[in-house]
């Protein structure tokens, strides 16, 4: 079983947005429901991608704010 995909958001630098469990392309003219089963699961599957490597980021951010690790010789 895979992850579950946000309940809205725009996917980063894309007109893929999900609303509701719905993807859609959104442009400044109009927006499109997109029904394409292949297409709507590449698409859970690089938002699930996206936030993933968002937590990894912000896990890597905590564990640099905290105490700073030495090394055997004494230098980080």
């Amino acid at each position: 079983m895979s992850a579950p995909t946000p309940r809205l958001g725009r996917l980063v630098r894309s007109p893929a947005v999900l609303r509701g469990g719905q993807w859609w392309l959104v442009s400044e003219a109009d927006s499109i429901p997109v029904s394409d089963p292949t297409f709507t699961g590449v698409l859970d599957g690089f938002a699930q991608a996206v936030a993933a490597a968002d937590r990894a980021v912000a896990g890597l951010g905590a564990r640099q704010s905290g105490p700073p690790a030495c090394d055997a010789g004494g230098q980080r």
